[in-house]
């Protein structure tokens, strides 16, 4: 959370919620957790730890005040060292699925399939969401943003290949087979 608002904040200059829109406009409310409370937080404590500071209040009869925030030099060094953090990181990947996928074989094959007929729906809305998000966005955010949409369709393409591919072999009731290699179905 406080890479995503230190990275907007070197945009603009931004309220706490405008931080949210643009994060929900680029789609990164599907990569992160985002909780208004959470960045709320976030953003009170890279305040009081100097990293942002408030430069404007604007104050409205109508609804609460909006604090707009600005980045600080110490809060670019910190954004920089986030940055190369997470690029370093390199943490095994554990999906949802994968023990519940282990031990599969042993319930109703048909409550099975009908979950992974709803999942894979979902997940093609989420394939073509994500296109659409990377396609909106061209013209706008800069190229490393881009990997990152793109990057979510291409997880999403791939999610969805290997959710059909789960699927027929549910259909042709196949999880209990040993020594059957893996078929590939293009999504």
């Amino acid at each position: 959370m406080k890479l995503a608002i230190l990275g907007l904040l070197l945009e603009r200059n931004m309220h706490p919620y405008e931080i949210t829109i643009v994060m929900k406009e680029r789609s990164m409310d599907r990569i992160t957790k985002l909780q208004l409370g959470s960045l709320y937080y976030a953003v009170d404590k890279l305040a009081q730890d100097g990293y942002i500071e408030a430069l404007e209040v604007i104050s409205s009869s109508d609804r609460p005040d909006k604090t707009i925030y600005g980045i600080t030099e110490q809060g670019k060094q910190l954004f920089e060292q986030l940055i190369l953090q997470q690029i370093k990181k390199n943490e095994p990947f554990y999906h949802p699925m994968y023990m519940a996928l282990a031990m599969s074989r042993h319930v109703d094959q048909s409550k099975v399939e009908k979950l992974l007929e709803e999942r894979i729906r979902e997940t093609e809305h989420q394939v073509n969401l994500a296109y659409q998000v990377y396609e909106e966005h061209i013209p706008i955010v800069p190229r490393s943003a881009l990997h990152l949409m793109y990057g979510t369709y291409e997880h999403n393409l791939t999610e969805l290949k290997w959710l059909k591919r789960l699927y027929n072999d549910v259909v042709a009731r196949k999880l209990n087979d040993v020594g059957t290699p893996q078929s590939r179905v293009e999504a």
